[in-house]
């Protein structure tokens, strides 16, 4: 029989980036992962946006190996953040997680169109019990997030460069 679930990840007593102080930034323009990453990483999006595709996290992981840190794939598909964030927290570490923006699957799940976009999405810092949206003017409670009914889109932990696991 197939498993319906598996753990985000396999302990819950590694602690990379819990003690890390993280500051808020907002975005300028449509520069979500670079501030993302950015905040993440204690820089700004301007050291991080020339080198980073927005659609390609093997980029985005070899960018944060300048700042010792890379990312580490978490098992989730498509379902609502609001299904992850609970055991995200308990983590209470270091995560970059992607969101679909559209509320409706049909958009999610359609065809591309000739230029291959499918539809929009956002990226998000959590740390610990807070969520760093650079939409938002300040950081949030991870738990009262207004976007936990968006789709999942991808995952990562944030794990130190020469962490055995990662992209």
């Amino acid at each position: 029989m197939a498993d319906a679930t598996a753990p985000l990840w396999p302990n819950t007593t590694d602690a990379f980036f819990r003690k890390r102080d993280l500051r808020h930034v907002r975005q300028v323009g449509l520069t979500c992962v670079a501030t993302g990453l950015a905040i993440a990483a204690g820089t700004d999006a301007c050291d991080i946006a020339g080198s980073v595709n927005t659609q390609d996290p093997v980029s985005w992981s070899a960018t944060l190996g300048r700042f010792g840190m890379k990312l580490a794939y978490l098992p989730t598909d498509v379902r609502k953040l609001r299904y992850y964030i609970r055991e995200l927290v308990k983590l209470d570490d270091l995560f970059v997680v992607g969101i679909y923006t559209p509320f409706d699957p049909a958009a999610i799940l359609a065809d591309p169109q000739p230029d291959g976009w499918v539809c929009g999405s956002h990226l998000v810092v959590l740390h610990r019990d807070r969520i760093y949206d650079p939409l938002r003017e300040a950081a949030t409670d991870a738990l009262e997030y207004d976007r936990l009914d968006c789709h999942t889109k991808r995952v990562f932990r944030v794990v130190p460069v020469r962490h055995p696991r990662g992209l």
